[in-house]
Parts: C-alpha cells; sequence; structure tokens
C-alpha cells in the first residue's frame, strides 16, 4: 500500500466508480504526519453555455442575442451539481473521521486535474475507471490520457 506520502489527490466526478476511489484512498493511503489527502471535482467551464442560445425569441424577436438568463440558470445548474458532488465526498469522509481539503476547478478535466498534480506537487493521483473493454475504448476514448 502507498505509505508516508506527502499529497494525495483524489479527483471525483460524483460517478460511483470515483466514489470508490476516494473510500479506497481513505482506506488505504498512508500519508506523512504533515500530509494532505486533497479531493478535486472539475466542473465544465461557462463558455460551453454561453454558446448555447434557448432558440429565437417567438413573433419576430432577435435569434443571435445571447439570453443572460439561460447563461445564468446554466451556472447555478452547474454549481448545484458541484455543491452536491462536493458534500456526498465529504460524507465519505466525515464517516471515516479523515479530514481532507477539497478544490473546484473549472475547465477540461484531463487538462485541470495534470495541473492540479503538478501544481501540489502530489505524490499521488486517485481516480476511478469506467473499466471500457476494448471495442467500447477503441470507439467513446479514455476519460483521461497520461501526460
Amino acid at each position: 500500500m502507498p505509505e508516508n506520502l506527502g499529497c494525495v489527490l483524489v479527483a471525483v466526478d460524483g460517478s460511483e466508480e470515483s466514489m470508490n476511489a476516494l473510500n479506497w484512498a481513505l482506506d488505504n493511503v498512508k500519508l506523512r504526519p504533515d500530509g494532505s489527502l486533497v479531493i478535486i471535482h472539475v466542473q465544465s467551464p461557462p463558455s460551453i453555455a454561453v454558446g448555447l442560445n434557448p432558440g429565437s425569441i417567438p413573433f419576430g424577436g432577435p435569434s443571435d442575442v445571447e439570453v443572460p438568463a439561460f447563461t445564468a440558470a446554466i451556472e447555478a445548474h452547474q454549481r448545484r451539481i458541484t455543491d452536491a458532488i462536493i458534500t456526498h465526498a465529504m460524507k465519505i469522509c466525515a464517516d471515516k473521521n479523515a479530514e481532507v481539503k477539497t478544490q473546484i476547478l473549472i475547465g477540461d478535466p484531463k487538462e485541470k486535474i495534470c495541473e492540479a498534480v503538478e501544481e501540489l506537487h502530489a505524490d499521488l493521483l486517485v481516480m476511478g475507471c469506467r473499466s471500457f473493454g476494448p471495442i467500447k475504448r477503441m470507439f467513446l476514448g479514455s476519460k483521461l490520457e497520461v501526460q
């Protein structure tokens, strides 16, 4: 089992697999006395939502105008999802009397997770796996590529 680690990152996305990975880390990883376990969640960038338009306004209104209320609603929904994921992860940690830090990042998960590993000088990254077979993996790809 991994022992004497200074910083361990656990990436969670709300899936059962990521929460299982968090449980595994809490049960198996041994940190130094000054070490820390950091839970990270990467939220989709708001820019994805900003370009969306709910459709043209009926009765001759402009069709190329961004609707601020629509954008704000999507961002608020993303925040609620993120809050629920972090709350669930923190409950798992509380049940095991584990002290953890959390980070919420915004952007492409593949890039942001790798950046977090580098910035925090993590000794270990723990994340769940969707267990795609070779055929599914060929068509759907891997969620995170090693850089």
